[in-house]
């Protein structure tokens, strides 16, 4: 029988859940920026394919959205400290929860036990 796919596994940790809710809302964000015609990178697209994979239990998806994560918290910060306006404190608080989220020791202890 094939594997299952899901987008969200109610059966991991709270941390690893919060994530990949944050990761599919950024890309969300992040598409949605594409189509107004604001520039993106390709933080956003990763952080979406990097919470698929945690949903499926897959190591790299984990490292991929970890990743993608701290670039995107470098990325906000680095825009609010060259003078962007004062609503990048937001995105900011959003992604470093992200980060932290990820990087929580129950959803690495899971990662590590459990992914493949």
């Amino acid at each position: 029988m094939a594997e299952q796919r899901r987008f969200l596994d109610p059966s991991q940790p709270q941390t690893l859940q919060g994530a990949v809710m944050l990761c599919y809302i950024t890309a969300a964000f992040g598409l949605l920026s594409l189509v107004l015609g604001l520039a993106i990178g390709l933080v956003p697209i990763a952080l979406g394919a990097g919470g698929y994979g945690i949903a499926n239990e897959r190591r790299w998806g984990y490292w991929l959205a970890t990743v993608a994560g701290v670039l995107n918290v470098l990325s906000i910060f680095y825009l609010f400290v060259h003078g962007a306006s004062f609503s990048f404190v937001l995105s900011l608080l959003f992604a470093v929860v992200l980060v932290a989220l990820l990087l929580h020791p129950q959803s690495r202890h899971y990662q590590r036990i459990w992914f493949h």
